[in-house]
């Protein structure tokens, strides 16, 4: 399968020194952030929506600006995501929310999703010194959503299991032998079966900018953090979008880890439409992918870089509840002696009502 790395344009300046934390603190001083010194929300709430919402979304190195970076490191992620309308949660749900956020329209969000992982070269039968290993993982996710006007609160857990039972080599192999294509040979060194347990939170602002003529702008802050025996890491970052429609959601929606804007919407006008660039930077204490085995020595590693970024850009559209995006995203290098440059891949998601 053509696929795509989880790595991430160095964060500098001013992001990257307050981020110069030891590994342990980092996602503990944003979940701060986001729970505490963020302070409530806005009290102004979003329109209501009754329907669910379903997403499917594959992430790729096969669209990539670099030649010859298919199947290499992050190399393809895939995700089925259902959204449930607002506040209409059972009541336990709906106290953990306020409990969590405060008052605000209430979602619950499930989604299933897939990440592999190969080094640089895919046509060794040996272990590669030095190099990504081959992985695989698959995650069941669970958020509490709240929404304002003016900002979207995210709480939730990641489960599942890093290793053979994520099925990266079937799929991945799977696919090659569909369209002919060469398999990747190396997949016996991948890393051993290990659970996933994740917690994430984060929080993301909308401020608008400018409106003329009937056309917008606005500005799309976010902080995020996640910790667990897959990746821990806090994350920060803006995104800044023009177009019509704005307020109809909070970005794009994207595999987890990276800039966010969650499978949920609601569309306030009959064609909406925007395109968008957005930068971020994260401050990684662990990765599982890179690091090896959470529970066994002597696996497969490299040396992991604790500051790295991205840039994305890329355009989204909603009509008739359907909404369908499309981001491009570069990332620099996430371990020690990667040659990727700035690797780069697409997103592509679609969502519909129901």
């Amino acid at each position: 399968m053509k696929s795509s790395p989880i790595i991430r344009p160095r964060a500098s300046g001013a992001l990257v020194g307050a981020l110069a934390l030891p590994a342990g603190l980092v996602p503990g001083l944003v979940f701060g952030l986001v729970f505490g010194l963020a302070g409530p929300p806005a009290a102004a709430d979003p329109l209501q929506d009754p329907y669910g919402t379903w997403t499917a979304q594959v992430e790729n190195d096969a669209v990539s600006t670099l030649k010859g970076t298919s199947d290499q490191y992050y190399t393809s992620g895939l995700r089925i995501g259902w959204t449930s309308g607002t506040d209409n949660q059972p009541p336990a749900i709906s106290d953990l929310n306020t409990l969590i956020w405060g008052h605000g329209v209430q979602r619950i969000a499930f989604g299933l999703q897939q990440s592999i992982f190969t080094p640089r070269d895919t046509q060794s039968r040996a272990l590669i010194p030095g190099d990504r290993p081959y992985a695989g993982v698959l995650l069941a996710t669970m958020n509490l959503l709240s929404d304002t006007d003016l900002t979207r609160s995210v709480a939730g857990v990641q489960a599942g299991v890093l290793g053979s039972y994520a099925g990266g080599y079937q799929v991945q192999n799977g696919f090659h032998s569909a369209i002919g294509d060469t398999p990747n040979l190396g997949w016996r060194n991948q890393l051993p079966n290990q659970p996933i347990l994740q917690l994430q939170a984060g929080r993301t602002w909308r401020f608008p900018v400018v409106s003329r003529y009937g056309v917008s702008v606005d500005a799309l802050p976010e902080v995020f953090a996640a910790g667990g025996d897959f990746r821990t890491y806090a994350q920060g970052g803006a995104t800044v979008r023009i177009g019509q429609g704005l307020d109809s959601d909070f970005g794009t929606p994207r595999i987890s880890p990276g800039m966010d804007g969650t499978d949920a919407y609601k569309a306030t006008r009959r064609v909406v439409w925007y395109g968008f660039a957005g930068v971020d930077g994260q401050a990684v204490g662990y990765d599982a992918t890179l690091q090896g085995s959470t529970f066994r020595s002597g696996e497969p590693h490299v040396s992991k870089i604790w500051d790295v970024g991205e840039f994305e850009a890329g355009a989204a559209a909603i009509f008739h509840g359907v909404r369908v995006s499309y981001t491009q995203t570069w990332q620099t290098q996430e371990f020690q002696h990667a040659k990727s440059g700035l690797f780069n891949f697409g997103s592509l998601a679609l969502s519909a009502k129901f």
